[in-house]
């Protein structure tokens, strides 16, 4: 339990992000959150940060944008990561006390763009260890099932972690001996349980950083499917030094491994 006033979300739905690792928030943005989150959209790709990345070869039709970590140069989500319902959200998902914001994320798929995004789960990519996480995938466009990110449900729980790789498909550089290959989710859809929704703007997918999930290209909604992804830590994470690259890189953070979660770069937001 957290220590909120009111809180947002009924027991069935902390519940279900709990078991399953994934779970849909219907209306829990309003449509001034979402229209400053698409002006900020505008913004960083008009003026892409350092670590944007564009996936779609050239020649390829559509398009799939990347980029993260530009919360302090772009007002709109410096307010929505602060002051939108968000933390209180990641609170009560996480049960903690406290939020921290690790960062945000924006993934932006074109009509007509093929590439998908392959199965993967966040917690090798991170520098970062603890079970009370939350990522807030928020629809800043309407979203098909079709075109939705999907999850493995109860994967958060399976106590294995998987190679990351990069968009692009590479291995990333990493010598960790708990990591093993990501099984071929695509190749036994029928053995997992996948979760995916229809999703509106104001909704949100909440999911936690150790469960599997990707997402298919942008082929059938013949629209533009923005999505901006809010990144929180609880009471329970701490910094973790990898054996090579992580992602996103942090290179001026000096914590220690084993620190608690603080700093410029990761403040706290509740709590």
């Amino acid at each position: 339990m957290t220590d909120s006033q009111t809180e947002l979300l009924d027991a069935a739905t902390v519940e279900a992000f709990r078991r399953d690792g994934a779970v849909a928030l219907r209306g829990v943005f309003g449509p001034e959150w979402v229209a400053a989150l698409r002006d900020g959209v505008a913004r960083n790709m008009a003026e892409p940060g350092p670590y944007a990345k564009g996936y779609t070869p050239e020649g390829k039709p559509g398009g799939f944008f990347g980029d993260y970590c530009n919360w302090r140069r772009i007002p709109e989500y410096e307010d929505f990561l602060k002051n939108s319902p968000a933390p209180e959200l990641a609170a009560e998902l996480m049960g903690s006390r406290t939020v921290v914001l690790f960062h945000e994320h924006v993934l932006v798929k074109e009509p007509a763009t093929e590439e998908r995004t392959p199965w993967h789960h966040d917690l090798p990519y991170y520098c970062v260890e603890g079970r009370q996480t939350v990522s807030l995938w928020v629809p800043l466009d309407p979203v098909p099932r079709a075109t939705c990110v999907e999850f493995v449900a109860g994967s958060h729980d399976w106590g294995r972690r998987f190679m990351p790789t990069k968009f692009k498909g590479q291995a990333y550089d990493r010598a960790d001996p708990d990591l093993e290959p990501l099984p071929d989710i695509d190749a036994k859809r029928d053995d997992y349980r996948i979760l995916g929704w229809d999703l509106e703007p104001g909704d949100a997918v909440a999911f936690s950083f150790l469960t599997v999930h990707g997402a298919p290209g942008n082929l059938q909604s013949g629209s533009r499917r923005r999505a901006f992804a809010a990144r929180y830590c609880g009471d329970d994470v701490t910094f973790a030094r990898r054996q090579g690259e992580v992602s996103p890189p942090f290179p001026e953070v000096t914590l220690a491994h084993g620190d608690p979660l603080r700093g410029e770069d990761f403040p706290v937001v509740r709590g």
